[in-house]
């Protein structure tokens, strides 16, 4: 099958290598012509994956319509404040009957859009062709061909097999629900509470405050979810939990090192200046806190996580878990 992957950051790169290497003829789109170039002649993306090799049939371009032609699904890789602006230029070049599947964990400023949402209405996309890949998936361990797994969901149970066929191989494994917003939510939501660990951990604090956060950060992402819609199994599986412990233990996921930063003293500015790639949990913050607002759910933790960033809480204090426990007793 010809699909085509747009964004060639980390993970953009590896999932054209997972496609590749599920049999795939892949076209891999860079907005530089020169990381472009780098992948179509050296088979490398040294700026994201140094050392690693990229397979044969991986073909990368700075072209977006050349990207797009005959490709039957499209996966999209960018920071999702500019998917929008991605999705313009999409539109014209889409094959009519693509699916067009959202590798993005974050929830669009402004109008507090998941991406699956975005796609719909800058595409005019039927449900049934936009699907939804999240888990617990750390782009190197899976350049290295580390095995993991992965959940795609769409509103069209045939879709998310179909996408899920496409994607799978011997170190690459998914599962499929139609859960999209349960695993959408997960996969931003677990950002933030990665944020809230790394703060913790910058600061200098042990293991039982970690395992306190993450314990009550799961409990929090469900409530938000579930208030939303989102089926409670799915936050429990590998779009939530997984993700969550692998996003806030790995010292490469970089929501934790933001977190860390913070936790260490740097603002906000700082964090950004200092990150060559976007933490995603910083720009979903403010619009996952306004959705909660006007749901009436509350997320003590990701609040906690604004005070630090906007400095009106000290890093030290953030210990939401000890404060507040809305769950009965015996949770």
């Amino acid at each position: 099958m010809r699909v085509a992957v747009l964004g060639a950051g980390s993970w953009g790169t590896v999932f054209a290598k997972v496609l590749a290497d599920a049999g795939n003829d892949v076209s891999l789109w860079a907005r530089r012509e020169a990381v472009a170039e780098a992948i179509e002649r050296r088979h490398r993306n040294d700026d994201y994956l140094p050392g690693v090799r990229l397979p044969d049939e991986i073909d990368a371009t700075s072209d977006l319509a050349w990207a797009l032609r005959g490709a039957s699904i499209v996966f999209l890789s960018v920071p999702s404040q500019s998917l929008r602006g991605v999705l313009a230029d999409v539109r014209p070049a889409l094959e009519p009957d693509a699916i067009v599947v959202s590798l993005m964990k974050g929830v669009e400023e402004g109008s507090g859009l998941r991406m699956s949402e975005v796609l719909r209405t800058v595409l005019g996309l039927p449900d049934e062709r936009i699907a939804v890949v999240s888990g617990p998936n750390l782009a190197l361990e899976i350049a290295r061909e580390e095995p993991t797994a992965a959940v795609v969901a769409s509103a069209s149970l045939d879709t998310a097999m179909r996408v899920a066929a496409t994607c799978s191989n011997r170190y690459f494994g998914t599962f499929v629900n139609t859960d999209v917003i349960g695993t959408e939510f997960g996969g931003v939501l677990k950002n933030l509470i990665a944020l809230a660990v790394g703060i913790v951990v910058g600061v200098g604090y042990g293991d039982n405050t970690k395992a306190s956060i993450l314990t009550r950060g799961l409990a929090e992402m469900s409530a938000f979810a579930s208030a939303f819609g989102a089926q409670p199994d799915t936050l429990a599986g590998l779009a939530g939990m997984g993700d969550l412990i692998a996003t806030s233990e790995s010292p490469r996921s970089r929501n934790n090192r933001a977190g860390r930063l913070l936790g260490q003293g740097y603002t906000k500015d700082d964090v950004l200046r200092t990150m060559d790639q976007v933490a995603e949990g910083l720009a979903s913050l403010d619009p996952v806190l306004a959705l909660a607002a006007a749901r009436g759910v509350d997320m003590p933790i990701c609040s906690q996580v604004a005070q630090v960033i906007t400095g009106t809480l000290d890093p030290r204090d953030l210990a939401p878990h000890t404060a507040s426990d809305p769950l009965p007793v015996g949770e």
